[in-house]
């Protein structure tokens, strides 16, 4: 059994590795070779935190199982360790043997950005310059570097309801912007972020809409990262009333958890007939992306077990080729 550490991923798995491996797993899930149940959320009894268990199962020529557990303490921000603690365990589907526990908190880092990241590359104008990012924590950095991997933007604003927040990131991450030539800049409001922007991604907890619909440019992308729940919401309405074309990661996924869809839903203001497709579909060529340099796309996320284990799976296979890693026997 593999056993793979933080470190050890971010020695030689690079976010457009994680941008391939999700693509793969879009593909595989749209064509139905995968068995994603939906996740099961377990809260703790003092309400402080969620304990996640996703599981999924990938056939086709991967034949791998695996399970994300996955925890949500806020508090841990002032513990200083990791708001979103996970572990990746992967099964061989011949032996039903766990081959490989990998480090799942930047797993997930990863794989999430790179949902962004490929939805973006696949969305976006290409002449794309402008970006803003929302939210500034544990997913941020990842969400960052993979806009700056398939796009050469000039600039990335950044913007979060903690002032303080948005200085320490900014000086803490300009090296990583540095190496792609893009200057971060801190935004003092939504609107500051957003006007102009060409690409933008939420990636928050928040309960309520972090910029104003009517503010973003024609030819604007949108990724929707951070809420996964039914109460949690990121975009406003008028975005989704704007956008010529809505894709999402899962649709049923998205369908089952994501406040963003599930609020105005409820209130009968917005059909899921306006989706255009899952990112699978998109790959595949089953429908049309962006149909004009004006229109107005979004992404919505919430995540699924497929990508970790694909993202996982790539990463074993990686670093054993490579000679990463400890070999344990239990």
């Amino acid at each position: 059994m593999l056993f793979l550490s933080r470190e050890q991923i971010l020695s030689f798995f690079t976010v457009r590795d994680a941008i391939e491996a999700d693509k793969r797993a879009f593909v595989l899930h749209t064509e139905g070779k995968a068995k994603v149940p939906l996740r099961i959320n377990l809260e703790t009894e003092d309400k402080s935190g969620q304990c996640m268990f996703m599981p999924a199962y990938v056939g086709g020529e991967l034949n791998m199982a695996g399970v994300k557990m996955v925890s949500f303490f806020p508090g841990n921000a002032q513990k200083e360790i990791p708001v979103v603690p996970a572990t990746v365990a992967l099964i061989d589907g011949t032996t039903g043997l766990v081959t490989a526990i990998v480090e799942g908190t930047t797993l997930t880092q990863l794989r999430t950005a790179a949902i962004s990241g490929a939805a973006t590359e696949l969305l976006s104008n290409p002449d794309s310059r402008v970006a803003a990012i929302f939210g500034t924590g544990g997913q941020a950095p990842a969400q960052l570097e993979a806009l700056m991997t398939v796009r050469s933007l000039r600039e990335v604003r950044v913007f979060d309801v903690d002032p303080a927040r948005i200085q320490n990131f900014v000086a803490k991450y300009q090296p990583l912007a540095d190496r792609f030539g893009t200057a971060l800049v801190g935004a003092k409001t939504p609107d500051e972020a957003v006007e102009g922007a060409d690409v933008i991604t939420t990636v928050t907890t928040s309960g309520k809409p972090v910029f104003d619909g009517s503010r973003i440019k024609p030819g604007c992308h949108v990724n929707g990262v951070g809420s996964y729940t039914p109460v949690m919401r990121e975009l406003p309405l008028e975005l989704l009333n704007r956008a010529g074309r809505i894709f999402v990661d899962n649709r049923e996924a998205v369908l089952a958890e994501a406040g963003d869809f599930l609020i105005p839903m409820g209130e009968g203001r917005f059909s899921p007939d306006r989706i255009a497709g899952e990112l699978g579909d998109l790959i595949l060529g089953r429908v049309p992306g962006r149909t004009s340099p004006e229109e107005i796309t979004v992404m919505k996320t919430v995540g699924f077990a497929t990508l970790d284990v694909v993202a996982a799976a790539a990463i074993v296979e990686k670093a054993r080729g490579l000679g990463i890693g400890s070999e344990i026997a239990l």
